[in-house]
């Protein structure tokens, strides 16, 4: 188990994960060798027997060999892995430390193994004074398995939880460098703002203090250009979801928001980010008649709120757009804003939320953009599990394209090509090698579609699955989605560019403009 976990997944890994997942996996291979010979002792009807000195030597000799062999070929795969992403990050110290960091995990979790083992025992040897021994072996792996629970849920994670949450609430006090407070009254925490600058948080501050100005766009798109509106209510600035998406759209309304001719709702990640890529695409498209809004609902960023705040995105996502769509909908219909809806990674969870399936994107939005949508996202599992015969997973069709479609990178085109896209439009971008996309708990047991279909454009061939291995290296990958060059992993930049432009469908936007806004995207990222 060991040396499979060596085999490539999805992004490029350095010594000290890969020294976590050889232990990892390995541990769990002793355990699942262990349980086995459990299994054929009880069959047996025998006790275990102590291993001959020739049955170590053997075992010593071949680990070492398929250590070493696997150890080579996994230098191998992960060189491929970063030339074919362009990483040129490579720290060689870290690889020869990656057995030692192996050996250190393993034995940890051994002893903790053995530590639960302890506990079952010493339970047993109490309960035996008032139960049969049948019954003590049951009751006493209920007890140990019982208090393992509770420690892992009760202390280590929900103290782990407390004190991530305490950390980033106070970085949510401070402003990023380069950030000011707005000298407009277009923007929350600008002169007549009903949200104050100070409870916006560390986001809503950047969102609303950063952004391309009347003069940017007019520069782009060589025509007079408008004052994007931005709106933001942080965790400071009410009480609760629903209080805080009405004063955004307070804000909105005040603003002048829905006077603009395209209006976007956005659910932030975890942390209340909005991805500076797609909002400021947005708005050079729109040549700054554009208004967006958003609102905060965690101090964790996403990697964490999937685990603790997925509910609070659900809740987030459709508390906004039920706030924003009831102002928009009682307006004179010839006089409504454009209504689009964007998310990206657990923002796109949330986005989701306030939408029971594809003719409800249809019927209520003018278009809509998700990037590396989660794997359990509810509409995207629905959209991708039913997708058309012979289309693969990495980028499905789903009914023949006619509202939702796909992409791996939209400047290459978007499937199905020839197919009319009529109507409302919405689009799913999502990168092959996006662990955010492709982990689930199900990899634990099953293969995938997409890893036993043809490979993506940025996913080795050699990938294969394997029960645990494949979970664990896929799992090792998702805190360092976003630590590789932008067109992989979790990292969207350009793309939002060919997307918003498909999604938007802007009048007098050509080939040229489109590669000049890449690379003002691409230089911002």
């Amino acid at each position: 188990m060991g040396c499979l976990s060596f085999t490539p997944s999805l992004l490029p890994r350095g010594g000290i994960v890969q020294g976590l997942i050889v232990g990892i996996t390995a541990a769990i291979g002793y355990g699942l060798g262990v349980l086995l010979a459990c299994v054929w002792r009880a069959f047996a009807d025998r006790a275990p027997r102590i291993p001959r000195r020739r049955a170590w030597a053997v075992f010593l000799v071949c680990a070492f060999v398929l250590f070493a062999a696997f150890f080579a070929l996994g230098q191998y795969w992960q060189n491929e892995i970063r030339n074919l992403m362009g990483v040129k990050d490579y720290n060689i110290l870290f690889a020869v430390l990656s057995p030692l960091v192996a050996a250190l995990v393993f034995c940890l979790l051994l002893l903790l193994a053995r530590g639960i083992r302890g506990l079952y025992r010493w339970a047993a040897s109490l309960l035996r004074r008032w139960i049969g021994p049948r019954a003590t072996h049951a009751v006493a792996w209920i007890l140990a398995a019982g208090v393992t629970y509770l420690i892992v849920t009760g202390l280590l994670l929900d103290g782990l939880v407390g004190v991530a949450n305490e950390t980033f609430s106070l970085r949510d006090t401070t402003t990023t460098e380069g950030v000011q407070q707005p000298g407009s009254a277009l923007r929350s925490g600008g002169p007549d703002s009903l949200v104050p600058w100070d409870s916006l948080g560390r986001q809503g501050r950047n969102f609303t203090g950063t952004g391309p100005s009347e003069r940017d766009i007019a520069q782009f798109s060589h025509r007079p250009a408008m004052e994007p509106i931005r709106t933001y209510a942080g965790l400071g600035s009410a009480s609760d979801t629903e209080s805080r998406a009405a004063l955004a759209v307070q804000d909105l309304t005040r603003a002048g928001g829905f006077q603009r001719k395209n209006l976007l709702v956005v659910t932030t990640t975890g942390s209340g980010w909005v991805d500076p890529a797609s909002i400021d695409t947005f708005e050079y498209l729109s040549g700054g008649d554009s208004a967006a809004v958003a609102l905060q609902y965690s101090y964790l960023p996403s990697w964490i709120s999937y685990l603790v705040d997925q509910t609070k995105a659900r809740e987030a996502g459709r508390d906004l757009f039920d706030a924003v769509y009831d102002v928009w909908s009682k307006l004179p219909a010839g006089e409504r804003p454009r209504l689009f809806v964007a998310g990206e990674s657990l923002g796109s969870f949330g986005g989701e939320a306030a939408f029971s399936g594809e003719y409800d994107l249809r019927n209520r939005t003018a278009g809509t953009l998700f990037a590396g949508p989660p794997n359990f996202n509810t509409l995207f599992r629905e959209f991708s599990d039913r997708r058309d015969a012979g289309s693969p997973e990495v980028q499905p069709v789903y009914k023949d394209g006619r509202t939702v479609r796909f992409s791996n990178d939209p400047v290459t085109g978007i499937v199905p090509t020839g197919q009319p896209w009529e109507g409302s439009r919405v689009l799913y971008l999502m990168h092959p090698s996006d662990p955010i996309v492709w982990w689930s708990p199900r990899l634990v047991f099953s293969e995938p579609d997409w890893i036993g279909q043809a490979p993506g454009r940025d996913v080795l061939e050699g990938m294969v699955w394997m029960p645990f291995v494949t979970f664990w290296q896929v799992t090792a990958d998702l805190p360092f989605s976003t630590g590789v060059p932008a067109g992989h992993g979790h990292k969207y930049a350009a793309e939002y560019v060919d997307g918003w432009n498909a999604v938007m469908q802007p009048s007098g936007v050509s080939g040229e403009d489109l590669s000049s806004l890449r690379s003002i995207i691409g230089a911002e990222k």
